[in-house]
């Protein structure tokens, strides 16, 4: 039986484009406790591509907990929702680009027998992976899974480059229902 997980992502910019990070998380579905944060400055970069940034970073920590998880995204960008559940087109390339590496990831998790669906909340259910990106768009990165021994969270100056260095070439669109 597959794990079930909720990732929560953000992203945020400073000035848009400005200052960005992303922050996500994963926690089980059942308990609800917190399994894996992850946050990471961007350098220079748009809110929207920060919050690609979040969920890329969401699906690949929760695929790194198990090959096939039944994954609930939880985001606020009701344009990310829409977009990677196929139903609003991807216009901008940079988007373009994260939008296709969070779905190779995805095709990854359903090869293994895994599922993934979208869902859009209001900004305030989303205030952990909110956290996150501030400390982010602050110049920390954290990586850790709580219950592990971890180090501490660092700060890290990321050059205006990172978004570009972290995207690869666009996929087909992804599937799943936004819900309220």
């Amino acid at each position: 039986m597959a794990r079930r997980f909720i990732v929560e992502a953000d992203g945020g910019s400073r000035g848009n484009p400005g200052v960005a990070g992303f922050g996500a998380l994963v926690r089980d579905a059942d308990t609800g406790a917190v399994l894996l944060e992850r946050a990471e400055p961007l350098g220079l970069a748009s809110n929207n591509v920060a919050e690609y940034a979040g969920l890329l970073a969401g699906l690949e920590g929760a695929l790194r907990l198990d090959p096939a998880p039944d994954i609930e995204v939880r985001m606020d960008s009701k344009l990310v929702v829409e977009q990677m559940s196929g139903r609003w087109k991807i216009k901008h390339e940079d988007m373009r680009r994260l939008a296709g590496q969070c779905q190779d990831v995805v095709r990854r998790i359903l090869a293994g027998g895994g599922r993934v669906r979208y869902t859009w909340i209001p900004r305030e259910k989303n205030k952990a992976a909110d956290a996150l990106s501030n400390h982010a768009m602050d110049g920390k990165t954290i990586d850790r899974e709580p219950g592990k021994s971890q180090p501490p969270a660092t700060a890290a100056a990321v050059p205006a480059s990172t978004a570009a260095v972290r995207v690869s070439s666009s996929g087909p669109g992804a599937s799943g229902h936004p819900r309220r």
